[in-house]
């Protein structure tokens, strides 16, 4: 069982994009959004993608994310999923190989800019550049499931 690590924030400012070694195009959508367990299926650089997350404990929460083929994830986004979630996702170096990934969200979320990092243990130190702002890690209304 793979376990997520990761902390959320807000973003200020668009200093990210300077930073950024790589950005990407996604839409997703939610077959389950239960609290307890999500289903969400994504496409990503053509490629489509089924990831099941449980309930965050802290920064922290088991994940389960396989390859499928994208013809399956399109038909999956059009018929078994509600409204979609359009991000740009940037990838910018946070040192000792770590990455934020900062999410520019799109069409009804337009405007809404957060930034992830993904951290191999809770207690992982890492610097906070200057276009982080509050963090909202465990807060709900910032889950891409709620959104």
């Amino acid at each position: 069982m793979a376990k997520e690590i990761e902390r959320k924030f807000l973003v200020t400012g668009t200093a990210y994009r300077a930073l950024a070694v790589k950005a990407r195009e996604m839409a997703q959508g939610y077959i389950c959004r239960e609290p307890d367990s999500t289903v969400r299926v994504r496409i990503a650089d053509g490629k489509g993608f089924i990831t099941v997350k449980t309930r965050n404990r802290g920064a922290t929460r088991n994940e389960w994310e396989y390859l499928i083929p994208a013809a399956d994830a399109c038909d999956m986004l059009a018929e078994a999923c509600g409204p979609l979630v359009e991000k740009t996702r940037y990838v910018v170096p946070a040192g000792d190989g770590l990455n934020w990934e900062v999410d520019e969200f799109h069409g009804r979320l337009e405007g809404l800019v957060v930034a992830e990092i993904e951290l191999p243990s809770e207690d992982t130190t890492f610097a906070r550049p200057e276009f982080i702002g509050a963090e909202v890690t465990g807060d709900p209304r910032y889950y891409n499931s709620n959104l």
